[in-house]
């Protein structure tokens, strides 16, 4: 039997920046075992493309993880029968279909009300005063959760994230992710006799709609929070810093050159806002000659899989003018975000376009922090842009 073979990290270092240590690991083997992560990380692209398909042995059902110990066991860590019926269930809630028709125009109108709100000021904070509340609003009317403020949904999205990733067991970071889970159960159980009377196209709605138990409905929106309310924002923000720091990337953009779109799935390759997702060894079985064992613990760490040298052009480069096709960005298989049609629309079509075209003169005012390495992205980042043209 052969395991695979030890990368030792240091955990702070790996959270400031991880992709020097990815790199590492990608070049020692396609799978290694860190012990202060206490996981196997695949690393390769073509090896997390094609073993996150196979359910039956790397598992999204993980009793014992973070994310259902706290959250509820939602759709993404189910797989096969009891996956694809949830699955279903939200699908009119994220369809390309009710994108277009229904949410793109509120995204359209509360982010011009948020840009007019604050453009007198000349400056903000890109992170907590923009993408935030750009994230945030979409977020109320998606989920259904129109009884909770875009700051609270921030701050109860980023509770779980901090509980999911919190692999040291910090008991502080557990009691803010228990105080946010319960604080959106409170939220739900209020909006759902007003759904149940005006039912909508919201995430709430049609899971109430497809008759899903009060388990499987607080999970789902508790997953919904989680994940819809940090990548949004974090691109959003991130973009911008990528953007205002090539200026040769940006102009490609402005002279059109290269799409909104395009310049949104390079980013997310590159500065990847989800970059792992764990999965639960089921049965045995050997990758490259590596033997994984029933319970095992694997990070699909798509982060490194986005910046593999052996696919990509210019990996460890932002170049709006690369092929970003081959990105796991959102994942593989049938675990593919549903939340991703959204994420285009609301961020792509809408929301960096807005702030472009709104904030004239749009510049750095300060330096920004970045970190994170299970969820990546701007922390704050001061701007300015000029408040007397029109």
């Amino acid at each position: 039997m052969t395991r695979a073979s030890e990368y030792n990290i240091d955990p702070h270092a790996f959270w400031v920046d991880p992709y020097p240590d990815l790199r590492s690991m990608r070049k020692q083997a396609p799978i290694v075992y860190v012990p202060q992560l206490n996981a196997f990380l695949m690393t390769r692209r073509d090896d997390i493309f094609e073993n996150e398909k196979k359910v039956d042995i790397f598992s999204s059902d993980q009793p014992d993880g973070l994310m259902t110990q706290l959250m509820g066991q939602n759709l993404m860590r189910k797989d096969g029968e009891p996956h694809m019926i949830e699955r279903k269930a939200i699908f009119p809630a994220v369809s390309p279909r009710t994108v277009k028709a229904v949410w793109k125009n509120a995204f359209e109108t509360f982010t011009n009300d948020i840009l007019a709100d604050i453009r007198p000021q000349g400056q903000a904070d890109m992170v907590k005063d923009i993408a935030m509340r750009i994230s945030g609003e979409a977020l109320q009317i998606i989920t259904g959760l129109t009884n909770m403020t875009w700051q609270e949904l921030d701050a109860v999205s980023q509770g779980m994230i901090d509980g999911c990733a919190n692999y040291s067991g910090d008991p502080e970071v557990t009691t803010r992710c228990n105080a946010s889970t319960a604080q959106i159960d409170r939220c739900i159980d209020e909006m759902v006799p007003v759904l149940r009377e005006k039912p909508d196209f919201s995430l709430l709605s049609v899971q109430l709609q497809a008759g899903l138990s009060p388990d499987q409905y607080r999970a789902n929106v508790k997953l919904a929070i989680s994940g819809g309310q940090n990548e949004p924002r974090d691109v959003i923000a991130g973009l911008t810093w990528a953007l205002l720091t090539h200026p040769v990337q940006m102009e490609k953009v402005r002279r059109g050159d290269v799409s909104w779109m395009q310049a949104f799935d390079e980013y997310a390759r590159w500065m990847s806002p989800v970059g792992m997702s764990p999965r639960r060894v089921a049965k045995p079985f050997t990758v490259h000659g590596i033997d994984l064992l029933p319970e095992d613990r694997v990070f699909l760490m798509f982060g490194s899989g986005n910046r593999d040298e052996t696919v990509f052009a210019n990996p460890d480069q932002f170049d709006v003018s690369q092929d970003a096709g081959p990105s796991i960005a959102f994942g593989a298989g049938p675990h593919f975000c549903a939340g991703a049609w959204a994420s285009r629309c609301l961020i792509a079509d809408v929301a960096m376009p807005m702030i472009f075209e709104r904030l004239h003169g749009l510049r750095l005012n300060g330096t920004p922090r970045i970190g994170g390495w299970a969820f990546r992205g701007p922390l704050d980042m001061p701007v300015a842009w000029e408040t007397g043209l029109a």
